[in-house]
């Protein structure tokens, strides 16, 4: 028998915004793009509305995607997550036992190998930097969007993220100097435990607040609410796409091939972690509603902290920077295909749990 454990969503019919929501994507990525040749002093302007590397614009549209996620959170029912070791234990080792260091290998193997023919000698170390960087730092903010669009457990979600954090403290800065080769990596501490704050304190307590207020009027009220503020997710989720597309509209277009080339191992790298998280999951029998976001977390990345180091460690104007900001680019459009495919797949995937 399966264990159980409340699980705080339902399967709902797919909204307008969500039903086309790949024409959305396309139509963000190109909107932003143009903005960023068209009007560059405005975009390089928001952009540059940082606090610890941390855009803030980017930041409170963040908030407005993920708090109707973290309202459907019962603390009550965290407990019963110690049921579901198995998930907890796949993330673990996915994100850190895995994921590193198969970065690592594939941008070796693109880099230095197939591609370094069409890529400027003196920067192959520094994109290889930017890659290492990403690979260490498993998502923070945007898995809550990934878990909620495949219809994930929102307790598990935030159990994991929470808990990734936590190992990430103690294991990013030795991970990423063993692979970089070097002493010791500067953790931007500033960045990492505002994002912390930012990305799951805040809205979490803002959207637990909602929560109890809407619940004073019962489950069938706050339902009700839940689906009325849905749509201001999506909507917030293509904002973020043109603004990030519109933050790097001049780099797009004056290095297309170095773009395309550093999305290569990004993309392999996406879809392999992908594949062995959700693989994992169903060969342990996993609920699907874990199996999720388990696969989510290790598969999208934590970029505001690896492009923080970079800039750090390379310089604003570096390869590793440059390849930091590909992985911001193309994580949205790939994530949506994997949380496409995560759907599709669920009948199969839970053909091989015990009472499907």
């Amino acid at each position: 028998m399966r264990d159980t454990i409340a699980v705080p969503t339902t399967a709902s019919p797919l909204g307008f915004f969500e039903r086309y929501l790949t024409l959305w994507v396309f139509l963000c990525i190109v909107a932003g793009t143009a903005l960023g040749l068209l009007v560059p002093a405005v975009a390089q302007g928001v952009g540059a509305l940082e606090v610890a590397h941390v855009n803030i614009p980017v930041g409170l549209l963040i908030w407005v995607m993920i708090i109707p996620m973290l309202m459907k959170i019962d603390f009550a029912s965290l407990g019963e997550l110690r049921t579901q070791k198995a998930g907890i234990g796949i993330t673990l080792f996915v994100n850190w036992a895995v994921k590193p260091f198969s970065m690592a290998l594939f941008g070796w193997l693109f880099l230095r190998h197939v591609f370094t023919p069409w890529l400027p000698a003196g920067e192959i170390d520094s994109y290889m930097a930017g890659l290492i960087l990403l690979g260490a730092a498993p998502c923070t903010a945007m898995v809550f969007v990934w878990s909620n669009l495949c219809r994930g457990n929102a307790n598990f979600t935030l159990s994991q993220v929470a808990l990734n954090d936590l190992v990430m403290v103690f294991a990013f800065a030795p991970i990423v100097a063993l692979l970089l080769g070097v002493s010791s990596i500067p953790v931007p501490w500033d960045t990492l435990l505002l994002s912390v704050v930012m990305y799951i304190v805040i809205p979490l307590s803002i959207a637990q607040f909602i929560r109890a207020r809407l619940l004073r009027g019962g489950e069938v009220a706050f339902q009700g609410a839940l689906a009325k503020i849905a749509p201001f997710s999506i909507l917030a989720l293509l904002a973020t796409l043109v603004l990030l597309f519109s933050f790097q509209g001049q780099a797009i277009v004056a290095q297309p091939l170095v773009i395309a080339i550093l999305a290569v191992p990004l993309l392999l790298q996406t879809l392999f972690i992908a594949a062995l998280g959700y693989w994992l999951n169903r060969r342990f029998r996993v609920r699907h509603d874990i199996a999720g976001p388990s696969t989510m977390i290790g598969a999208s990345n934590f970029f505001e902290l690896a492009v923080a180091v970079a800039i750090v460690l390379y310089g604003f104007q570096s390869g590793a920077a440059l390849a930091t900001v590909v992985g911001v680019l193309i994580e949205v459009p790939v994530m949506l295909l994997l949380v496409r495919m995560v759907n599709a797949s669920r009948d199969w995937y839970n053909r091989a749990l015990p009472d499907a």
